[in-house]
């Protein structure tokens, strides 16, 4: 596996097309919802390529001078349970971190809460926001110590 901060057009293609196979077509979210007004320049994407084919990926984007936020973290349904969303997640942390930013914010699916949790994130309160068609919880960390 090889981990991938995607800085040229060819290579966020390959986040894009995790993106649509992994939630356009196993959610059914159109495109128009899938790739929203913060996919563009200055947004940063990590890919997760084996032997060169994109399987994993997330993005982030700045909330302001110290924040970003993390989303649109997606593993391929044939290499879920194989802690790869952890691995784009930690290498977006590393990538936002080493920009220095201080803090993280992610907008977790309810099912996800677990998964943030083991990384360090914790709610910012227990209200119940929608992101396109999912039900979400606010989440942040501001720890990075293990960088």
């Amino acid at each position: 596996m090889e981990i991938l901060r995607a800085t040229e057009e060819w290579q966020r293609a390959g986040a894009y097309s995790v993106r649509i196979e992994g939630m356009n077509r196993q959610h059914h979210i159109s495109l128009r919802e899938e790739f929203d007004d913060h996919d563009r320049d200055g947004t940063k994407y990590i890919v997760l390529l084996d032997d060169g084919y994109p399987v994993a990926t997330s993005r982030f984007y700045e909330e302001s001078s110290e924040t970003v936020i993390i989303g649109r973290v997606v593993v391929l349904p044939d290499y879920r349970g194989r802690r790869l969303g952890e691995l784009v997640v930690t290498e977006a942390e590393k990538w936002a971190f080493e920009l220095g930013y201080k803090r993280i914010i992610v907008d977790s699916r309810l099912e996800a809460v677990g998964f943030y949790e083991k990384l360090g994130y914790t709610r910012c309160n227990d209200e119940i926001i929608r992101s396109g068609t999912f039900e979400c919880i606010r989440m942040k960390k501001t720890s990075f110590a293990d960088f």
